[in-house]
């Protein structure tokens, strides 16, 4: 019987979804009813190489567009802080930071776009997003230009 070949990188994420990270603080949004965008950028973004144990750099964009509550900066930094001495692969980094951003602000559309330095002369850019088709549906009848609702 032939062996399948396991590959060096198995068995290093296996437990990143339920990773304790810190918590995102919100604050209640006075303007609920208003359809705008917030764009946030991390540009000295570090975590670690899960397979090397080398830095990686990048810059974290993320764009949204809240509902009831906005993101508090401060806890933001705290919590991308926390990626600093953690081993995490490129595209973990930003499905993790994605499902918390979520949890924490309830937007009506978020995208986050990490753009890690090159290493080994290949740059990384991982992007996720998210979007309620609920409040989708509320700009379109709010007659929301199709540009402005993501």
């Amino acid at each position: 019987m032939k062996k399948s070949k396991k590959f060096s990188y198995e068995g290093l994420q296996g437990k990143v979804r339920s990773l304790k990270t810190p918590v995102i603080e919100v604050w209640k949004n006075q303007y609920p009813d208003k359809i705008y965008t917030i764009t946030l950028e991390i540009p000295e973004f570090t975590c670690i190489c899960p397979k090397t144990g080398l830095p990686d750099f990048a810059t974290i964009r993320i764009e949204y567009s809240p509902r009831r509550h906005c993101v508090e900066l401060k806890s933001l930094k705290m919590y991308t802080i926390f990626y600093r001495n953690l081993g995490i692969f490129h595209e973990h980094v930003v499905n993790k930071i994605l499902e918390d951003f979520v949890r924490a602000s309830r937007p009506r559309w978020v995208k986050i776009i990490a753009e890690f330095n090159p290493r080994g002369g290949i740059k990384t850019t991982v992007t996720g997003e998210y979007n309620n088709k609920r409040d989708t549906l509320f700009a379109k009848a709010k007659g929301v230009p199709k540009k402005l609702r993501r």
